[in-house]
């Protein structure tokens, strides 16, 4: 193990090397207990922690509580410097998840594995980062098949290396202002999304009415929006899959893009450019073409929502691509309405199904849309479209806040080549 980090502050580069230890060496370990979902209520009086919350709901450090229980009888609690970690889940991926909690008493739900350390020596929220820096390291830790679990007696075997306590602190608390930075730049990021939200629902009409609340000047004398069903507007056709779809798909450089839901997962702006699969132009055959520019909305899974598409590619049943609007809607207007609360409710109220929910071209067809002039439509867009933008910068920056911190850590924190044990 590399017992030097590639970057110091000033006061700790005559310090010498990092000391080497197992964590089994400088800390003991417990297991939170209880505590089910359903033991989590509102305007409860005891603070708590569930073990699925360390998946989702904390970051590295914990210093404000989010859910609270009347839970009665044996608990374990919390003590200041703790570090938490979830020790089962379906997948391991989220098992490297470490927060170093900085409340004493708050109940500690079972699944949790608590570590505690001496904190005159070592840091909780510096044992954290680090743990979270070691990811590929500790999930090697990890057993099991079908649920995963992280052991106290294997964790416990993980090397680390450790300056002094001075210099766990300044490392803590620069990567603290990091965070807060980030913080503050998506809690900008969040008023920018409510912004849109409050404007789309005084731009559109509420739902049983005909004009919206909030109209630009040169359309306010224009009269009554028009509503219709979106049959009337609009055609969808639905896409297709080869069967059985394995055998068409394909890295070749003869493969065409195969446009599925889940490369929504990287688009910006309900725009989508990229695909994670291809199939073979054989397979191309059976599925249904579409261009650059066409819109295409979800009838399954994340159903509902409307996409473009910046690529030429093929969609399958999971899609409807929209066609024959143009007389009627300003392309960028209709991605706006068809993504907005005025229209996923009435998707939600017509959908059908039970853990996975979907909508047919009866359902979208059934849903009714508000129509006014191009040009005010164009004139909504754009207004629209300029805060899209400021959001997508916001989001930018953020990200590249966290590539800073990821990039910081690999400088503040010793190469590890391997877990010794």
């Amino acid at each position: 193990m590399n017992n030097l980090p590639k970057l110091r502050f000033p006061e700790f580069v005559d310090a010498g090397e990092w000391e080497e230890k197992k964590l089994g060496d400088v800390a003991v370990f417990f297991k939170g207990k209880g505590l089910p979902k359903s033991a989590i209520t509102p305007n409860a009086k005891n603070p708590c922690i569930h073990y699925g919350e360390l998946f989702t709901e904390y970051p590295e450090v914990i210093d404000t509580i989010k859910s609270h229980t009347n839970l009665e009888g044996d608990y374990f609690l919390s003590t200041a410097n703790d570090v938490l970690m979830p020790t089962s889940d379906v997948t391991p991926n989220g098992l490297a998840k470490s927060c170093c909690i900085k409340l004493s008493e708050v109940i500690l739900g079972g699944d949790i594995l608590v570590i505690q350390t001496n904190k005159l020596a070592i840091s909780g929220e510096f044992l954290a980062r680090y743990i979270r820096y070691l990811e590929k390291k500790v999930l090697q830790l990890v057993s099991g098949s079908t649920v995963f679990h992280l052991y106290a007696s294997s964790i416990n075997k993980l090397a680390l290396s450790f300056p002094s306590r001075q210099e766990q602190q300044e490392i803590a608390d620069c990567l603290s202002s990091l965070d807060d930075r980030i913080t503050l730049e998506t809690k900008k990021l969040d008023t920018l999304k409510a912004h849109k939200k409050g404007l789309m629902q005084q731009l559109f009409p509420a739902e049983g009415e005909t004009i919206p609340n909030l109209r630009f000047s040169e359309f306010r004398n224009t009269g009554e929006w028009e509503i219709k069903e979106f049959s009337k507007y609009i055609v969808l056709y639905r896409g297709s899959s080869p069967r059985p779809i394995q055998s068409y798909l394909s890295s070749d450089k003869s493969g065409v893009n195969w446009i599925k839901i889940g490369d929504t997962k990287s688009a910006k702006n309900f725009v989508i450019s990229q695909v994670e699969e291809k199939i073979t132009p054989d397979g191309a055959k059976k599925s249904r073409r579409v261009n650059v520019g066409e819109l295409i909305l979800a009838n399954s899974m994340s159903y509902g929502k409307t996409y473009q598409i910046a690529i030429d590619g093929y969609i399958y049943d999971g899609w409807f691509v929209l066609r024959d609007y143009e007389k009627y809607f300003d392309k960028q207007f209709l991605l706006q309405l068809l993504n907005s609360e005025y229209m996923q409710n009435q998707y939600e109220r017509f959908s059908a199904g039970g853990i996975v929910q979907n909508i047919s071209s009866d359902i979208v067809y059934k849903t009714v849309l508000p129509h006014t002039s191009l040009k005010e439509q164009q004139k909504i867009a754009d207004c629209l479209s300029s805060i899209d933008e400021a959001i997508a910068a916001q989001s930018q920056a953020i990200d590249l806040l966290k590539l800073h911190k990821k990039g910081l850590m690999q400088q503040l924190f010793p190469s590890v080549e391997e877990v010794r044990g």
